[in-house]
């Protein structure tokens, strides 16, 4: 089956007509799923220092439950974007939110840690429900409500992630760490059951046959390269281990990409994401992912520190949390300001405005470390720029992309802001554990470290500017392509 051509149904229709208040219950039941699958990545960061008691193994290992989600998250984009054009997308939102309710179960059940990886894996692998859901939006939405839609799932990228932090200290402190699981379990039922009851089966299915060899290859090279990103702070920047990991990675890469490059029906079109504004855009959600995670490895930890260092905060893990929480929030608030940027200078200038904001927002952090509610200023500053660049990067993609491939493009690009957010993690670790200070014997990150951390978010912002600007302008604009399939006239 293919994507209707005829013009959707709900173009004409009023604001508060039926047409329009379907489409924008749609687009409501999307960003809940999109921020429950992303508040997966933060879920385990309040109780990640006692993992290794909890689950019987030592530190080194259980360092692995927050990588496996990272990593299922990388990999699960791009393969769930290509499911979702292939099959039809609700029946790839649909598998997505499965799969978050099986590890969530899995985890809720797990006193040890093989299980526990396999749970927190599948928890990663729901992510893929967010490019699919961006590129639905445009298909199941009236002309006027589709920018904001866009630009409101993006930003469950980031907002699901902030809420997560103080939700799942307050959980774990009430109800003890398996209640984490049980909560996600409970969010996870309820995403599929709006997403089979209010997401339109959308007739977008494209057919052909899916490339099994492919994605294989896809998840082994990123796995092996996103380990050695991740874990080279443990193993050691200079180690074999790390520079191996990269290595053979990159080589299983450039090997898949050769491989696709020969079939008629690969898994990603790379000579699609090789057009410059594809390529483009995909090299500044490195740039803003960077940005994004930058944020959210250092405010905590210096929220936390003790008071006695003399630049320290001295907050919990639940107050640092809700101190972040707002940033989160912003993302989402900034949404129809994305969307009327969008529509009034294109989605070119308003990545620009975006990854501006990050970077001013930086440059503000790096004064502003003196007392937390001058840190949620800054964060708040960030997170309007992280919202606003996040909006405006699928609006790009899919205006260069024919529609029959916008889930897997998405996909591509969602997959390039999580490389920018696990190369972020690991750079700023570097940084804070490369200059510290010694409190009781114990060695904790020094005030320049910090500074310095805030400074190289700010750099790798404007980089994401520069990059920007060379998008050629024919891919600058706020068109959402000639060819849509609607609520209103696309139902199996």
């Amino acid at each position: 089956m293919t994507a209707r051509t005829s013009p959707p149904a709900t173009s004409g229709s009023p604001t508060g007509s039926p047409a329009t208040e379907r489409a924008l219950l749609t687009v409501i039941v999307l960003c809940f799923g999109g921020m429950s699958a992303s508040l997966m990545q933060t879920l385990v960061i309040p109780i990640q220092g006692d993992l290794a008691g909890l689950l019987d193994t030592t530190p080194a290992n259980a360092s692995w439950v927050i990588t496996a989600t990272l990593l299922g998250a990388a990999v699960t984009m791009p393969v769930t974007g290509s499911l979702g054009d292939l099959f039809g997308k609700q029946r790839a939102l649909v598998g997505s939110s499965v799969i978050l309710l099986v590890g969530s179960v899995v985890c809720a059940f797990s006193d040890t840690l093989a299980p526990m990886l396999v749970g927190r894996a599948l928890q990663g692998l729901a992510m893929g429900f967010i490019p699919v859901g961006i590129s639905l939006v445009r298909e199941v939405t009236p002309p006027h409500l589709t920018a904001t839609g866009i630009a409101s799932m993006s930003a469950t990228l980031g907002v699901g992630g902030a809420i997560g932090l103080p939700l799942s200290a307050w959980v774990a402190d009430e109800w003890g760490w398996h209640a984490l699981f049980w909560v996600s379990a409970a969010l996870a039922a309820l995403m599929v059951l709006t997403t089979v009851t209010v997401i339109p089966h959308v007739h977008d299915a494209n057919g052909g046959r899916f490339d099994v060899v492919g994605a294989v290859g896809l998840a082994a090279g990123l796995v092996a390269f996103l380990v050695g990103v991740s874990k080279a702070n443990e193993w050691g920047w200079d180690s074999a281990r790390t520079w191996g990991s990269m290595v053979a990675g990159m080589l299983v890469l450039a090997v898949w990409a050769r491989f696709e490059l020969s079939r008629d029906d690969p898994l990603c079109d790379l000579r699609v994401t090789a057009r410059r504004p594809v390529l483009l855009t995909n090299l500044a959600a490195v740039a803003v992912g960077f940005g994004m995670m930058a944020q959210a490895v250092v405010v905590p930890q210096l929220l936390q520190l003790p008071e006695s260092t003399g630049y320290g905060l001295g907050q919990t893990v639940l107050e640092a949390g809700l101190w972040m929480a707002p940033g989160g929030l912003m993302m989402l608030f900034f949404a129809p300001v994305s969307a009327r940027l969008m529509r009034g200078a294109g989605a070119k200038v308003t990545l620009m405005i975006g990854a501006g904001v990050l970077g001013g927002g930086y440059l503000l952090a790096s004064f502003l470390m003196d007392a937390p509610w001058q840190l949620l200023i800054a964060s708040c500053v960030t997170s309007a720029g992280v919202g606003i660049g996040y909006a405006a990067m699928p609006t790009l993609i899919m205006d260069a992309v024919p529609i029959r491939e916008a889930g897997s493009a998405v996909g591509i690009n969602g997959l390039m802001r999580s490389i920018g957010t696990t190369t972020a993690s690991a750079v700023m670790v570097a940084v804070l554990t490369g200059s510290t200070t010694t409190l009781g014997g114990v060695a904790l990150p020094s005030e320049t470290a910090f500074r310095t951390c805030f400074l190289v978010g700010a750099v790798a912002a404007f980089l994401g500017i520069a990059i920007t600007a060379l998008i050629p302008r024919a891919g600058d604009n706020a068109g959402l392509g000639p060819v849509r399939a609607t609520a209103a006239d696309a139902h199996d």
